[in-house]
């Protein structure tokens, strides 16, 4: 079950690259960037409200905070910066990188441990990416490049920072709350970017539409219930098959050229996708909450004598 969510998320998220670069072409990115967090924090405090679920306490306040910089803002705004640069069928090779930087977050802020080839294939599609990347920059990454691969780290920190919290919160209330905590700082920017001009294209509006209510709200759902469920690390490799279904939509939707370097690496991306799912990786123990111990009752319990076939033994009246 863990993985088929997963997947599903994944497959939400695979049109995010295509869609902001729609976006992005006729809407301001920090618009595009800022604006769709503060677009989906309503449906997100209107869902907080309709069910009335319990309130973060204050340290799975301060770990929301860190999904928030993460997934909120800090992968939104820079790739939407980047995207007015490259093609959506580039990036979406770059952010192939992205389960390998879950994996390395995982360690830090899950407690997770992949086995060693776990480790030796996600770092086989990493070498993959960087290849590509610099085939395509002339030996060098672009700033677009540098922009997209900040995205990733942060994007990272936030998959496994939610990934674990949604093990207590549940994965929708992660980023549910995560939306709403933002709200107050997305907010104001995204509507000083709106008034540079909101004079855009249909196409541009329904990018920025599904970037809003997919991407950025109901895709995560699937993904922090998976990654609660399978595992940050393990969980997280299954997005290594999202630059492959990008580049497909890139093709299809954009028009975009997708050259034979790209597919190349795109396809060992998908090869280590299949070797670190078949890699174990251990999991923290989750804590368990602190019982009392059951209170005695009538003091000690006197001995049945079932298993000596004799009643216990008591001190015996002398016979006269």
């Amino acid at each position: 079950m863990a993985v088929l969510l997963g997947l599903l998320a994944v497959l939400g998220y695979s049109f995010t690259l295509p869609a902001t670069r729609l976006a992005v072409a006729d809407l301001d990115p920090a618009f595009v960037g800022l604006g769709r967090a503060a677009v989906a924090a309503v449906p997100a405090a209107l869902l907080l409200v309709a069910v009335r679920g319990p309130t973060p306490t204050r340290s799975q306040a301060a770990r929301l905070v860190v999904v928030a910089i993460g997934v909120v803002l800090g992968f939104p705004l820079l790739s939407a910066v980047a995207l007015q640069e490259l093609t959506a069928a580039h990036g979406a090779v770059i952010v192939g990188l992205l389960p390998a930087a879950t994996a390395v977050m995982a360690v830090v802020r899950a407690g997770e441990r992949p086995s060693g080839g776990f480790w030796a294939a996600s770092i086989a599609g990493l070498v993959a990416v960087v290849a590509f990347a610099a085939s395509q920059g002339a030996g060098l990454p672009t700033t677009a490049d540098l922009l997209v691969l900040a995205a990733v780290v942060v994007c990272a920190v936030g998959y496994a920072e939610g990934g674990a919290l949604a093990r207590e919160l549940g994965g929708w209330q992660v980023i549910c709350w995560a939306l709403v905590l933002s709200a107050p700082l997305v907010a104001p920017p995204a509507l000083i970017a709106a008034g540079r001009g909101l004079h855009a294209g249909a196409d541009a509006w329904l990018g920025f539409a599904y970037v809003s209510l997919v991407s950025m709200f109901l895709a995560f759902f699937a993904w922090y219930a998976a990654l609660a469920r399978g595992g940050v690390a393990k969980i997280g490799q299954v997005q290594l098959a999202q630059p492959v279904l990008t580049l497909g939509w890139s093709a299809a939707l954009l028009g975009e050229h997708v050259g034979a370097s790209t597919i190349v690496a795109a396809g060992a991306v998908l090869a280590s996708v299949v070797a670190t799912q078949r890699s174990r990786v251990s999991r923290a123990p989750r804590p368990e909450p602190t019982r009392a111990p059951p209170a005695r009752r009538g003091g000690r319990r006197r001995a049945s004598g079932r298993a000596g076939g004799t009643p216990a033994s008591r001190p015996r009246r002398s016979e006269a």
